[in-house]
């Protein structure tokens, strides 16, 4: 190394290369953003390690028929939680990156009163979190008192362990003599979905083990799971193991998730959580109320819409998860919004809607009319053809039709390659797929963004100003 270089120091870092990085990705993505047509927002609210309030904000959008998805903010929101001020911040995070409202096609949260207000006063389109929904629906189905005081005594073993070294020694050694996982025990958390499941599955997982060394003790011998216990802990794992793995496809942001939350609800309702012969009382108890209880959240009008479309627009599944009744009323709101995107994109007019133009002739040069022909005697009994041109709801119309009569697409296809791959043989309705496919099911994306925050806001660096914790966790995300 030269001895004349100088390291830079942590104040360079600080005070000169990352605003500098910072002013260039927001630039970048700004850039990106003036050209989107269609996008949607996730927001949430939470609070750091050092109780500071911070609201992060997400944008999806579709570029090149591949999902995108960036953090604009992890704004410091001093303010009472009220809907009022979240609305108004809202507003302002959207302004900042100078993206119009009429192009916001949903935005994704999650069920608390203050951020439900905030989007009612903007009047902007809400998409429920599945996830949260989810989450909040299996709580609801598990409100029985025998649940109840499984889970208990679930939460009162994982403690046990959690807080005895000698304990989980002494089920370490257990597990080797009995050929079991070398596992830890879970503890379940009210704001982590799934967690519950879990627990629950290790407790079951590890029975015979923890009641071994849960007995050898006279101080913990009341915490040993009786039959009846085990009984419901069964139930409970047999009704909420399937929902786990459907949790986790709909949280990710790569890829469309809306689409398909039409068709899990109707998996929910017509088999995984169906009552069956050999379900006991309780399971069925459990899966009666899950269903129930996503089935009228999910009913609401703007929503059974926005899902209905997205579905629709989904080569997978097109109108398979759609009541009968409702199709052709669908297909008509397709079409009139269609027309209404074409009308406002008129740049991006399919070529079929376009009227060829005759070239004028050259300055100078007269129009030489063509040369009379004798008539014939068959042209006397020539009819004259009356051809009209579609109109432009018609064309649409056949357009929509061709669409539902294709080929059938594998489940596994990705619709937006799909699209990608037919959008010259429905250019209109490509629109449509652009416009509904990009909007998340969960909120899933702006709690990565406090995941990440939590990570930069450690106990070592606590004292970060809000400016520098909003540059690091955008740089952070969007790099």
């Amino acid at each position: 190394m030269d001895p004349r270089y100088e390291l830079p120091s942590r104040n360079y870092f600080a005070r000169e290369a990352l605003p500098q990085m910072y002013t260039e990705v927001r630039q970048s993505l700004a850039d990106r953003l003036a050209n989107v047509q269609h996008f949607a927002l996730t927001s949430d609210i939470r609070s750091s390690r050092t109780c500071e309030p911070y609201m992060s904000v997400t944008v999806h959008f579709i570029q090149d028929w591949e999902m995108k998805t960036a953090c604009l903010q992890t704004s410091y929101f001093p303010q009472d939680h009220t809907g009022e001020h979240i609305a108004e911040a809202l507003q302002d995070a959207i302004a900042s990156w100078k993206l119009q409202e009429k192009h916001l096609v949903a935005i994704t949260t999650d069920n608390g009163s203050n951020i439900v207000k905030a989007v009612e006063l903007n009047k902007w389109l809400r998409m429920q979190c599945f996830g949260h929904r989810l989450h909040l629906a299996i709580g609801h189905g598990m409100n029985d008192t025998r649940v109840t005081r499984a889970i208990s005594l679930c939460k009162k073993i994982v403690s046990c362990f959690s807080y005895s070294w000698k304990k989980r020694r002494h089920l370490a050694e257990v597990q080797i003599q009995r050929g079991l996982p070398s596992h830890q025990l879970i503890t379940e958390s009210a704001t982590r979905w799934g967690s519950r499941q879990q627990m629950v599955e290790r407790v079951l997982e590890q029975e015979g083990a923890l009641a071994k060394v849960l007995s050898s003790d006279k101080k913990t011998r009341h915490l040993v799971p009786t039959w009846q216990d085990l009984e419901v802990l069964e139930a409970v794992q047999k009704v909420l193991k399937p929902l786990q793995d459907f949790t986790d496809a709909l949280s990710g942001e790569e890829y469309v998730t809306l689409s398909y939350v039409k068709p899990v609800l109707h998996l929910f309702n017509e088999s995984l959580l169906a009552c069956e012969e050999g379900d006991s009382e309780l399971c069925k108890s459990i899966k009666t109320s899950i269903v129930e209880y996503l089935n009228n959240k999910y009913s609401e009008p703007a929503t059974t819409d926005l899902l209905e479309m997205a579905s629709f627009v989904d080569p997978r599944f097109r109108a398979t998860y759609i009541p009968t009744e409702k199709v052709d009323a669908l297909k008509q709101r397709a079409v009139l919004e269609v027309e209404t995107l074409l009308g406002d994109q008129s740049s991006c007019q399919p070529p079929y809607l376009r009227v060829p133009t005759v070239p004028e002739p050259a300055d100078g040069e007269a129009a030489v009319a063509p040369k009379a022909k004798k008539k014939t005697l068959a042209s006397f009994f020539k009819c004259k053809a009356t051809t009209t041109a579609p109109t432009k709801r018609g064309a649409i119309e056949n357009e929509l039709s061709s669409y539902l009569q294709s080929s059938s697409v594998d489940s596994d296809t990705d619709p937006l390659k799909w699209w990608k791959d037919h959008e010259v043989v429905f250019p209109a309705l490509s629109h449509l797929a652009r416009k509904y496919l990009l909007v998340p099911a969960t909120s899933s994306p702006s709690e990565r963004v406090f995941s990440c925050s939590g990570n930069i806001v450690t106990c070592h660096r606590a004292s970060l100003k809000p400016d520098a914790v909003d540059r690091l966790v955008f740089l952070a995300q969007n790099l």
